[in-house]
């Protein structure tokens, strides 16, 4: 795990890792476009749950992580090997890969555009190069919750400090157009959620153990309060939550 990791590797944080990749996988595979017979490279495959996902349609899958323990607790499937190995220096040789993609990852390295470069460098010719990314400003409850925004913020800072950015989904597009990449696109991945709606409670608790999981970087008091906040609106029929993932894909070039 990166050392600009503000949410720690506890079972309470790999429980909602998981649970946030079962709700957005399917959108996420989709964006890559997955063929079968690919040759898969994933930068920084965390539990492997993803890895797993995308080879289930028919793609051989090779996730790099830096966490020796990640990749011994990682879902084990057909078609999906682990190596450890960090992000700023991918070991394999250039135009390996048809797909090379990376998801929540560059916000928490220290040098995003290198990782992009070297993603490019190990996509053979033409293959697609994707990402996608947070940037926890566009972030939007209904009824506010004031203590939430400002422990939010204080996240994000945090993050800062540590030398990550919780805002890179913003920067995507200079990313890859520095990092050489060709044919560049930006799209979003939408969370829409609404009471009664079936995603609603899992993204509102999702939200609240993000917060928990950075605790011991912030205001204690303050994460309390905004995780109150947070799950009341579970006991209301009128509240709302909208907030978009930043993608971008690109092409190698030869």
């Amino acid at each position: 795990m990166s050392e600009t990791y503000v949410h720690g590797t506890e079972p309470t944080e790999q429980e909602r890792l998981s649970l946030l990749n079962r709700m957005t996988n399917d959108a996420f595979i989709e964006f890559l476009g997955v063929r079968a017979g690919m040759r898969v490279l994933e930068v920084g495959s965390g539990l492997g749950i993803l890895a797993s996902a995308v080879a289930a349609h028919g793609a051989e899958v090779v996730g790099v992580e830096r966490s020796r323990e990640q990749i011994a607790a990682a879902a084990h499937a057909p078609n999906v090997t682990y190596v450890e190995g960090d992000a700023h220096q991918l070991d394999f040789p250039d135009a390996s890969f048809d797909l090379v993609y990376a998801r929540y990852l560059l916000e928490h390295v220290t040098d995003p555009e290198r990782v992009v470069r070297e993603m490019r460098r190990v996509a053979k010719p033409g293959a697609r190069v994707a990402a996608c990314e947070n940037d926890i400003s566009v972030m939007r409850l209904d009824p506010p919750c004031p203590a939430f925004q400002l422990a939010w913020e204080a996240m994000a800072e945090y993050q800062r400090s540590l030398g990550g950015d919780a805002l890179i989904g913003r920067r995507l597009y200079r990313l890859f157009h520095g990092a050489g990449l060709m044919r560049i696109e930006l799209s979003v991945q939408p969370e829409v959620h609404w009471a009664g709606s079936p995603g609603f409670a899992p993204w509102i608790r999702n939200l609240a153990g993000n917060l928990d999981s950075a605790r011991r970087g912030l205001d204690r008091l303050l994460i309390s309060r905004a995780i109150d906040e947070l799950l009341a609106l579970l006991h209301r029929d009128d509240a709302s939550c909208i907030f978009v993932w930043n993608r971008a894909c690109g092409a190698a070039g030869s």
